[in-house]
């Protein structure tokens, strides 16, 4: 049997980053050949994930990246297991290279289509994932990727665990809006963008309701309809329809009025969050 020495040991860890004991199984089992330890470790990774298959990923990271003017921006989600991992230094600058290379590089319609890339002069996502899987030994899941044309808002929450993109139409640029928007939106969590968007029986019967009550007030006929329009925006923003809901930065107008007064029209947005 070859003598497995300190120093290759210590090479190989050097290589792979994995602790010192499994190091020299791997190298024992090798019988002393680096390449064919290296292929026992990695091997490993299959084992880690089969192993960790049924566990909980309730933590993990949102990831963003965003191309001046609000023109393009990106959104990665990373689901782990365990608190100290999602905010650990691997997982944030793995995370923060595929939000990166999913903005600008050529695109991906899948986290699966993602991990095939590799960053410029790097490797490829798929195998540094499995490096990290082997060494940190816990599930770790790339859950869900967006890329968004603008103009478009971006903001990740200040715990990572919140992130939004936020699209708009109409006069390009605008950065400061759209990421103040898509803050409101991470903040205050609207249901639908347009009131179009909500059940048009619950509407139509709220509009009824509303009717009934005002003519039931006295009110005059021929100004019942723009009686019952301004309490159906209160009852829009309630449901919480984002253009109706009162602007977080400045609640004296609406996220509509606001975004109007900046030449722009909400279009939609995704809300991400890690556990729910």
């Amino acid at each position: 049997m070859a003598e497995i020495t300190a120093a290759a040991v210590k090479a190989l860890r050097e290589k792979t980053d994995l602790p010192m004991m499994e190091c020299k199984k791997a190298l024992t089992e090798a019988g002393g050949d680096e390449a064919k330890a290296i292929a026992i470790l990695k091997e490993q990774f299959k084992k880690v994930q089969v192993k960790r298959a049924e566990n909980a990923t309730l933590e993990g990271r949102i990831f963003v990246a965003s191309k001046p003017g609000a023109a393009e921006a990106a959104l990665v989600e990373i689901q782990c297991e365990s608190a100290p991992v999602a905010t650990g230094e691997v997982l944030r600058d793995f995370g923060q290279a595929m939000v990166d290379q999913l903005l600008n590089g050529p695109g991906a319609a899948s986290p699966e289509a993602l991990m095939a890339q590799a960053p410029a002069g790097g490797r490829p996502f798929q195998e540094q994932y499995e490096e990290i899987v082997n060494k940190i030994r816990e599930k770790i899941v790339i859950n869900r990727i967006a890329r968004i044309t603008g103009p478009v808002g971006a903001y990740v929450h200040h715990d990572y665990k919140t992130g939004v993109l936020f699209t708009a139409k109409g006069k390009p640029g605008n950065a400061d809006i759209l990421r103040d928007v898509a803050m409101h939106i991470a903040a205050l969590r609207p249901a639908v963008t347009q009131a179009e968007e909500l059940d048009a029986a619950t509407v139509q019967a709220e509009r009824e309701r509303l009717t009934a009550e005002a003519k039931a007030s006295g009110k005059p006929d021929n100004i019942l309809g723009k009686i019952v329009d301004g309490r159906m925006k209160t009852f829009y923003a309630e449901q919480g329809v984002l253009v109706y809901q009162p602007f977080a930065k400045d609640d004296s107008k609406t996220v509509g009025q606001a975004l109007a007064e900046a030449g722009l029209e909400a279009v939609g947005y995704h809300r991400w969050h890690i556990g729910g």
